[in-house]
């Protein structure tokens, strides 16, 4: 007979008729997926409401259709999320009625002090939209993790009572075994309440298993095992033959510039260099942009929407004199913006672009 206790929340999930059947590193791992993923989200709301928004670290909780009924009784906010494609699956993002009416309120330019509780189509189309900026930066957040490309179809949101969450898809009967991530939200003093991910147990565990994969295959990748003391030669030429290897197996992976082993570089040429480190250039974000008709452009008024060649949640390109370096995420730092570097454009293609 094993030594080994139950821990509470097993004792606990037993004696409830809670299935267990997902390990601690699989737990660790989807609370992970939704602090990073809908960490981004919270940047991508920010910018929208122009408030601080907060989501702290989620808890995962492994339950039944059944039990998540019984704890959420009354009508609430829901977007249905598909994945087409590197994940498969449909998941659900829940708010409560009174917090969906504030983020509506802010979407529509209100203050959110005194929101329209009887949400109409004007107002879910308004938190629709907040959702879906949210889930589009998920995806791409799981795009990176996973080392996938990750894709949503368009969410689509409306108010239901969670016990008709079988009818939106069959993984979510009521006898289903899910995953529930809970996090807390914040709105700079307008709201403090929760938000929950509700996802079928099988593809939380494939994205659990995703981020574990991933994670232990770029274990190796990282650390270049010490060779044998064959002499000065063959040990300068190891961490070479490894770099290449990688570049191999891993086509997003820059390649590696190392310095000459001989002396190569002159003192006159550092010196030649210097000289130029203290030029200024010209950083600009470009958000997006758009080819418009001088009509349209006339016609263009106060409140009025001009669509760019851009999907939510793309990154931005990030350019220097006009040339494009890199791209990033736009963040939100003590209420100014800034730009998360998510890749550096390649040598080759800076080039291309100076030509």
């Amino acid at each position: 007979m094993s030594n080994e206790r139950l821990s509470q929340e097993e004792i606990n999930a037993l004696l409830n008729d809670e299935p267990v059947e997902i390990t601690p590193m699989e737990r660790d791992a989807l609370g992970e997926i939704g602090n990073i993923a809908f960490g981004s989200g919270a940047t991508a709301l920010s910018l929208l409401l122009n408030k601080k928004v907060k989501l702290t670290t989620p808890t995962v909780t492994i339950t039944t259709m059944r039990q998540l009924i019984r704890e959420h009784p009354t009508p609430c906010v829901a977007a249905e999320v598909g994945y087409i494609k590197g994940l498969y699956g449909t998941n659900l993002l829940v708010l409560e009625i009174a917090d969906a009416a504030v983020i509506a309120d802010l979407m529509q330019g209100g203050d959110g002090s005194n929101p329209k509780m009887e949400l109409e189509e004007m107002e879910i189309s308004a938190i629709g939209e907040a959702m879906n900026q949210m889930i589009g930066k998920a995806a791409t957040s799981m795009s990176s993790l996973f080392n996938i490309r990750v894709e949503i179809a368009p969410p689509k949101t409306q108010i239901i009572e969670l016990i008709d969450a079988g009818q939106i898809d069959e993984a979510l009967a009521d006898d289903k075994k899910v995953a529930k991530i809970s996090f807390r939200l914040e709105i700079e003093k307008l709201l403090d309440s929760s938000l929950m991910l509700v996802i079928p147990l099988d593809l939380g565990r494939k994205m659990a298993e995703s981020l574990i994969k991933n994670s232990e295959e770029e274990k190796p990748a990282s650390v270049v095992p010490p060779g044998p003391d064959d002499g000065a030669e063959e040990e300068a030429l190891q961490p070479l033959t490894k770099t290449v290897k990688i570049e191999e197996e891993e086509a997003v992976i820059q390649p590696v510039r190392f310095a000459p082993v001989s002396s190569g570089e002159t003192s006159q040429e550092k010196s030649n260099l210097n000289l130029l480190l203290d030029v200024p250039l010209q950083i600009s974000v470009e958000l997006g942009s758009t080819r418009m008709k001088i009509k349209e452009i006339l016609d263009l008024g106060m409140g009025s929407i001009v669509e760019l060649d851009r999907l939510a949640g793309e990154p931005v390109d990030v350019l220097v004199n006009g040339k494009v370096f890199a791209r990033g995420e736009v963040v939100v730092i003590d209420e100014n913006f800034g730009i998360k570097i998510t890749d550096i454009v390649s040598p080759v293609a800076r080039i291309n672009n100076l030509q």
